[in-house]
């Protein structure tokens, strides 16, 4: 059985990488000192903006009879074996993670490892984690 589940995206948080990348440049522009250095550099700069917004958009996560793959546009993860997943709760925590949402979950898996994601329909999700692996403490909340 496999089974994919979009992320979940916060188009605020995409807004406020928006903000970060071409707020600076207004004064420029309103000042009318653009000239062929800065169109390079906007040109480069937008061009770094659309792979973030890849990654935001194609961020997805696997279920693949008992792995858990993660992938962040052309980036995938080291899969995750659902069997050794411990726990699963939601988390407020903004550190860097396959997760373009601010709706999160954290998987404790292994020894110590633990991985944040944020899956469209996170209690399906679970959902069916639980059902390969019954042994996995489920702290979601509705």
């Amino acid at each position: 059985m496999t089974k994919k589940y979009p992320s979940k995206v916060s188009y605020g948080l995409l807004s406020f990488v928006f903000l970060v990348f071409y707020a600076p440049i207004v004064p420029t522009f309103l000042r009318g000192e653009i000239n062929s250095k800065m169109i390079g550099f906007i040109a480069f700069q937008s061009f770094i903006f659309a792979l973030i917004v890849y990654l935001f958009l194609k961020t997805e996560y696997i279920i693949d009879k008992t792995q858990l793959v993660i992938k962040c546009g052309f980036f995938s993860y080291k899969p995750i074996d659902i069997k050794q997943i411990k726990e699963i709760s939601n988390t407020k925590s903004i550190q860097s993670s396959p997760a373009p949402s601010f709706d999160r979950i954290e998987i404790k898996y292994g020894k110590f490892d633990q991985m944040i994601i944020s899956p469209q329909n996170k209690f399906s999700f679970v959902e069916d984690l639980v059902n390969i692996n019954p042994s996995i403490k489920n702290n979601l909340s509705e």
